[in-house]
C-alpha cells in the first residue's frame, strides 16, 4: 500500500484500533502540516493506546503548528483520564520546546500524586531547557522516590546551571548505584572544580558502571 494522506486517513478512521495505531505510526512519512490535521481528531480516541500513540507523535507532526500543538497538549495534560497519556503530553511539550507551558507542567506536578506523571514532567524539564525549572528540580531531589531523584539529577545536568553542583554533591554516596551513575553524567555536563572532585571520587566507585562513566567525565 502506498503511503498517502488518503491511505493514512482510512486507517485512522478504521473501527479497528490496531489499524488506527498503524495509521498514527505512518504519520511521520507524510507532510507534517497534513499529518497534524489528521492526528487532531484522534487525540481523544476512546482507546487509551490510540490516544497515547497520537500524543506521542505530536513532537514531530506539531513542529509547524506549535500553537495548535500546545492547545492539544495542554488539554490532554490535564484532562486525559490515563496517566500514560498525560505523561506522553509532558514528553511532547519538551520535545517541541514549548517553554510557555512550563507553568502548566509545574502546576500538574504539584497537583498529581501519580509518580509516572511526576517522573515524566521532571525528565521533560531538562529537555525543555526552561531556566525556571531549576526550583522544581531542586524540589524533586528531595523526593523519597529514587526514580524521581534520578530523573531530577539528569535534568539538572541538561539544564546546565552550575548552582546545581552543591545540590548534587550529597548524592555521591547514595546507596543506589543508578543514581550515582546518572550523577557522574550530570556533574560532567555541569563542570567546575567542585564537580570534578566529586567525579574523581565516583571514578573509584565499587560499581564498575559508575566508575567507568565517571572516568569518561573526568577532566572534561
Amino acid at each position: 500500500m502506498s503511503i498517502t494522506p488518503e491511505s493514512v486517513g482510512e486507517l485512522l478512521n478504521s473501527e479497528d484500533f490496531g489499524d488506527r495505531i498503524r495509521g498514527i505510526n505512518l504519520l511521520r512519512q507524510i507532510e507534517p502540516e497534513i499529518a497534524f490535521e489528521l492526528v487532531k481528531p484522534i487525540v481523544k480516541d476512546q482507546n487509551t493506546r490510540v490516544r497515547y500513540a497520537a500524543i506521542s507523535q505530536l513532537d514531530t507532526v506539531g513542529i509547524h503548528n506549535p500553537t495548535g500543538a500546545l492547545e492539544i497538549l495542554r488539554d490532554r495534560l490535564f484532562n486525559d483520564p490515563e496517566a500514560d497519556v498525560q505523561a506522553a503530553a509532558a514528553d511532547a511539550i519538551a520535545g517541541l520546546k514549548l517553554t510557555e507551558a512550563y507553568d502548566d507542567l509545574a502546576l500538574l506536578y504539584h497537583q498529581t500524586s501519580d509518580w509516572l506523571i511526576q517522573f515524566s514532567i521532571v525528565a521533560a524539564l531538562g529537555e525543555l531547557g526552561e531556566p525556571r525549572g531549576f526550583e522544581l528540580l531542586q524540589e524533586a531531589l528531595t523526593s523519597d522516590n529514587n526514580l524521581l531523584q534520578t530523573a531530577a539529577i539528569g535534568a539538572l545536568g541538561e539544564l546546565g546551571n552550575p548552582r546545581a553542583v552543591p545540590l548534587l554533591i550529597p548524592f555521591v554516596n547514595h546507596e543506589d548505584w543508578q543514581i550515582r551513575y546518572r550523577l557522574a553524567q550530570a556533574l560532567g555536563r555541569l563542570g567546575g572544580e567542585e564537580a570534578q572532585q566529586a567525579i574523581a571520587q565516583l571514578s573509584q566507585d565499587s560499581v564498575e558502571q559508575v566508575a567507568h562513566e565517571a572516568r569518561i567525565n573526568l577532566n572534561q
